[in-house]
């Protein structure tokens, strides 16, 4: 009997005890292993649940109060939340930094930065109380009176657009284009004068300053074709080139294009006269080429391009919406295939923006 078992002398028996270890240790290793990796896991899952929202204004306060983060990263982050789009959050971040700031020009400072948060979440009226509220302490601030300017155009107020232009001009800062430029959407926007009085001034004032030209023939070419041929200087051509090219056949003038050569190619290039055999411009290059060959499967688009900050952008402008520079629009011509045609008039009317 005793023959059945193996004696602890035994050196099997050793070897057998070894073996059961060894399983026994990869074993639990193993459990352990996978009990590690699923609480990991869980704490992963719950750490990214906390980002799917927003802490409440509560929370924010408490965190800003303290003090774990210093008030310039606070103020990175909440510039992080304005460039994606998140005024929300900006504006909580900042109002929760004002209600810690008792310093005079630190408080202007974050003021300034809540009104430029609502001026580009589009809550004009908001900003305009803000950027009033900084003035009202600290009236020589260019920084809350040039926002205060852009404030008063996207509300429609020209009057008071053109009163803050005296502050300003007391400062030292050039305000003529701005000033012209005032005047010249005020006028487009009054409903008392008519139009052909309207497309008249506009011409003449083309022809004394040579400024506002996106602006001016925009307005003319829809209103008074002829009035915006007669004042139309041909180097100005490229800047409207968009215009011209959605003009009407029965507003064209042919005289004047068949004495340009760049006005020549632009119209050869869009099959209404035959004037151009080539085009040192690569887009009407081809097009002519392709008219030639009797195909008509591409056209012209245009974007616009800003002359001062080079942002682009898919529809014109008068001000850049991002530098706010006056008259810095450059038309780009670019191939795209040919849909129906339509002309400025079947466009949408678009509001003259500011």
């Amino acid at each position: 009997m005793n023959s059945l078992f193996i004696e602890f002398r035994d050196p099997l028996f050793g070897i057998i005890v070894f073996v059961a270890l060894i399983f026994i240790i990869a074993f639990v290793s193993y459990w352990w292993g996978r009990l590690r990796s699923k609480e990991d896991h869980r704490y992963l899952e719950r750490f990214l649940r906390s980002f799917t929202k927003p802490p409440s204004q509560t929370e924010l306060h408490r965190e800003i109060g303290s003090s774990a983060v210093s008030q310039k990263s606070w103020l990175l982050v909440a510039q992080t939340y304005v460039q994606n789009g998140d005024f929300e959050q900006a504006v909580a971040i900042y109002r929760s930094l004002l209600e810690m700031q008792h310093e005079p020009h630190r408080r202007r400072e974050l003021l300034l930065l809540l009104a430029q948060t609502y001026f580009k979440a589009g809550f004009l009226e908001r900003c305009e109380t803000i950027l009033l509220k900084i003035l009202g302490r600290f009236p020589r601030t260019p920084q809350a009176l040039k926002l205060l300017l852009f404030t008063y155009e996207r509300l429609r107020s020209f009057d008071k657009a053109l009163q803050v232009l005296e502050p300003l001009d007391e400062l030292g800062n050039d305000i003529a284009g701005d000033r012209r430029y005032l005047e010249t959407v005020s006028l487009l926007q009054d409903a008392r004068t008519d139009t052909a009085a309207k497309c008249r001034r506009l011409a003449e004032e083309y022809r004394e300053h040579h400024t506002l030209t996106y602006l001016t023939f925009e307005y003319l070419f829809r209103h008074d074709p002829a009035v915006a041929w007669a004042a139309l200087e041909l180097s100005a051509s490229r800047i409207i080139a968009d215009i011209l090219w959605y003009l009407p056949e029965e507003h064209l003038n042919l005289d004047i294009i068949s004495g340009d050569g760049y006005l020549r190619q632009l119209y050869s290039a869009r099959g209404s006269v035959n004037l151009a055999q080539n085009s040192s411009e690569f887009e009407l290059d081809v097009l002519i080429k392709l008219r030639q060959s009797g195909q008509s499967g591409a056209t012209l688009q245009f974007e616009y391009l800003c002359g001062h900050c080079k942002q682009i952008f898919p529809f014109p402008f008068h001000r850049c919406p991002n530098c706010h520079t006056i008259d810095s629009v450059v038309t780009e011509p670019l191939l795209g295939k040919a849909v129906a045609d339509f002309a400025p008039s079947e466009r949408s009317e678009r509001a003259y923006e500011v």
